[in-house]
């Protein structure tokens, strides 16, 4: 199969390039290369036989026409966005450009190659997204976004995202395009751009300085290891049923505060301080705004009709993202001296 995939050169696009040329399909990967992007993520394929690379803008139409006419791909696999929460509070306008009007894009663009040529039944519109379109939950364990769970988005990220998935299913009802989609929880894992929690809390120990937990650090988050995410979006773009959608979790929920200091007991572990613990520069900051208490999936229909779920648990995926950033300082430490890394955003 030949795959397009959007954003290849970010944390999950590439870790889908990643896997997808491993698993002996070809890749065109399309990315703008913003700041989050990073050619190095995919620099294991980039030689392949089965890999292409086109530095493209989704925001500009006549260029994925010729993309889509040039490469002739078998399926789609959207996954190009502004994913920071912080950086949409600050400048939602980029959000909107992107999220919305890029996807509208993308789907045009998909939909007059597919009716071009002869609308094969093969062909496939994936379109990756989050659980933030759900909104936030209450504390009680046994309730979790489904897939029927009412959109709710509270911060301009999640609001593009649910516009997105929006269009996605209209082009699927209105035109009759073959989509899929999938919402994810938080993803984790090697290459993970070092503005998000994770990174953040990992580099700024190793540094020695405070590690920010926003609010009182009670939020709950389910945590997926991206490997594992990009797994399940190469069985749902092969065998996802047309017009469905997939919630994709970690079943690993875990609060912020929780997760830094397991952070930092690996950490403690795998390269000790000359006294005290890490968990000594835990900072509590002030919260931001419209910050979701919780996220959690329930997984049952993938689980069900696809036969899939998470392979690596929080404690194991956390301690191969550590041992990984301490062996790759010249991937990330280039990373923390572009525009706004390192800096406290979204303050409104």
């Amino acid at each position: 199969m030949k795959l397009l995939v959007t954003g290849g050169a970010g944390f999950i696009g590439s870790a889908v390039v990643r896997l997808a040329v491993a698993r002996g399909h070809e890749v065109v990967n399309v990315d703008c290369l913003t700041y989050a992007a990073c050619l190095e993520n995919v620099a294991g394929v980039a030689q392949s036989p089965a890999y292409a690379f086109e530095q493209v803008d989704i925001r500009d139409r006549a260029a994925l026409d010729r993309v889509f006419a040039t490469h002739c791909p078998d399926a789609v696999m959207h996954l190009a966005a502004e994913s920071h929460v912080d950086r949409s509070i600050d400048g939602p306008g980029d959000f909107v450009e992107t999220n919305i009007t890029g996807t509208y894009n993308m789907l045009e663009a998909a939909r007059v190659y597919w009716q071009g040529a002869g609308r094969p039944e093969g062909f496939r519109f994936h379109h990756i997204s989050t659980d933030e379109v759900f909104g936030s939950l209450p504390a009680d364990p046994s309730v979790k976004f489904t897939e029927t769970t009412p959109y709710d988005p509270r911060s301009p990220y999640s609001a593009s995202k649910a516009a997105s998935d929006h269009l996605v299913r209209a082009w699927h009802e209105t035109y009759g395009l073959p989509v899929v989609l999938t919402n994810c929880s938080n993803n984790y894992g090697p290459y993970h751009f070092p503005e998000k929690l994770i990174p953040v809390i990992i580099l700024n120990a190793l540094a020695g300085k405070p590690l920010p937990i926003y609010g009182d650090g009670s939020n709950i988050r389910d945590w997926l290891f991206v490997e594992d995410h990009a797994d399940a979006l190469l069985l749902v773009v092969e065998k996802g049923e047309l017009g469905r959608s997939y919630n994709i979790g970690g079943e690993n929920e875990r609060t912020n505060l929780e997760l830094v200091r397991m952070l930092c007991a690996i950490l403690d572990a795998q390269r000790p301080k000359a006294s005290g613990s890490y968990a000594d520069q835990i900072t509590f900051v002030t919260d931001r705004p419209g910050h979701d208490a919780r996220y959690a999936i329930d997984p049952t229909r993938i689980r069900e009709e696809l036969g899939w779920r998470p392979s690596v648990t929080v404690e194991e995926g956390l301690a191969r993202t550590v041992a990984w950033y301490l062996t790759n300082e010249a991937w990330w430490r280039p990373l923390q001296a572009r525009q706004g890394v390192g800096q406290r955003l979204g303050k409104a």
